[in-house]
């Protein structure tokens, strides 16, 4: 059974800047790739960004490409997703997911995590 922790949200100003982190626990090897989501009040859950746990490979959404960029460290089974430029419409719950295909469909990952909450505003 694989857990997820997210951590690294907070309050910014439009125009900022954060880090968010997925802490992995428990085996992997049988999943493909760890993905970013969020969910705003009253809104469906959206997927943002995913990375290959393995071959690194990544996937944007077009709402944050060239804004976001996603990373792991395999040393520390830690996934991150820089969030750049942010916006206050990017204001939501941020959650990690782990599934066994690519892409950013939510019902194609399980084990979600918690959420952090992001907030953009001035």
């Amino acid at each position: 059974q694989v857990q997820l922790v997210e951590s690294g949200g907070g309050l910014v100003q439009p125009g900022g800047s954060l880090r968010l982190s997925c802490a992995a626990s428990g085996s992997t090897s049988n999943y493909y790739a760890i993905g970013w989501f969020r969910q705003a009040p009253g809104k469906e859950r959206e997927g943002l960004s995913c990375i290959g746990i393995t071959d690194g490979s990544t996937y944007y959404a077009d709402a944050v490409k060239g804004r976001f960029t996603i990373s792991r460290d395999n040393a520390t089974n830690t996934v991150y997703l820089q969030m750049n430029s942010l916006k206050p419409e990017d204001t939501a719950v941020y959650y990690c997911a782990i599934g066994r295909v690519g892409g950013v469909y939510p019902p194609d990952f399980g084990s979600w995590g918690q959420g952090t909450q992001v907030t953009v505003s001035s």
